[in-house]
């Protein structure tokens, strides 16, 4: 009976080791700004992601920067009459994320 109790401590012990800290991985989630800038480009040709936001205002462009810095975005072509625009489409990743 001693060695069965010891054998539950060590087994109730151990599973510490193995918990999920889920803190780490909110810095690979996009923020809800940034989710519905990924998702809009779902139903778009080619993914593309828009330049505006439904109440036509420019997207940030921090939420741009942060979707292109993580992967989830990628330059598309560069727009000859506006240059600071940056026309951007969904990566596979990005795809994959923005999917519900």
């Amino acid at each position: 009976m001693f060695a069965d109790r010891t054998m539950t401590r060590h087994e109730a012990g151990s599973f510490d080791v193995f918990a999920l800290n889920d803190n780490e991985l909110e810095a690979d989630l996009p923020t809800l700004p940034e989710l519905l800038y990924l998702r809009r480009g779902l139903a778009q040709a080619g993914g593309k992601l828009p330049l505006f936001d439904l109440d036509g205002q420019a997207v940030a462009a921090a939420i741009v920067r942060r979707c292109l810095d993580r992967g989830w975005a990628e330059p598309w072509f560069s727009n000859p009459l506006k240059p600071d625009w940056l026309v951007c489409k969904l990566t596979n990743v990005g795809r994959r994320l923005a999917t519900p």
